[in-house]
């Protein structure tokens, strides 16, 4: 049996190495009705991990604009996760958060930046750069997410996926502004 499994990776690998293509798992998405559940499970779960990081880095920031941003994203991040339950409701499914690679790759940067920068202006440059890298995936995913929920003609799930999108965007551009008019000169 252990003969068949390895010779099968092996053909799967030369396979890999020769075409480019990557082989899909047997529990891959077929259709964009089960790669939009699989993102929505993504992203709940990166903003439950998002829910629990803010707090840290509102601790670490100095900057009164800044906590005061993180305090409103982390309240607006809280409806997010409630938004997102509402989705998976209006599918029918309950709502089940699948680890997201991506945010906890963001989120171990963010906590790695806040170790290697001293308290004050330059760990506030830091948590800012931090936060947008975070702010860009989720208006990514959240982009994504509703132009297949257009597509699915998932109204409920649209309107809220557009709704958080609009405050992602509103909290980058929130974000850039305290950086640009405070922060980065303090940090220099």
């Amino acid at each position: 049996m252990e003969t068949k499994k390895t010779t099968r990776k092996a053909v799967s690998k030369t396979a890999t190495k020769k075409t480019g293509k990557t082989p899909a798992k047997k529990n891959a998405a077929k259709q964009l009705k089960d790669l939009f559940e699989d993102s929505l499970k993504d992203i709940y779960w990166a903003e439950k991990a998002l829910v629990k990081a803010l707090p840290k880095m509102h601790k670490n920031a100095t900057d009164k604009k800044l906590k005061m941003a993180i305090e409103q994203h982390l309240n607006e991040t809280e409806i997010h996760v409630k938004r997102l339950e509402e989705c998976f409701a209006a599918l029918g499914k309950k709502a089940q958060a699948k680890k997201c690679d991506a945010m906890q790759g963001l989120l171990d940067e963010g906590k790695s930046i806040m170790e290697e920068t001293e308290a004050g202006a330059v760990r506030d440059a830091g948590i800012v750069a931090a936060a947008q890298k975070v702010e860009h995936y989720e208006i990514a995913t959240y982009g994504s997410l509703a132009a297949y929920a257009k597509v699915l003609k998932e109204k409920i799930c649209l309107k809220n996926l557009l709704a958080t999108l609009n405050e992602e965007k509103k909290c980058d551009e929130l974000l850039t502004k305290i950086a640009d008019t405070a922060i980065n000169s303090k940090a220099k």
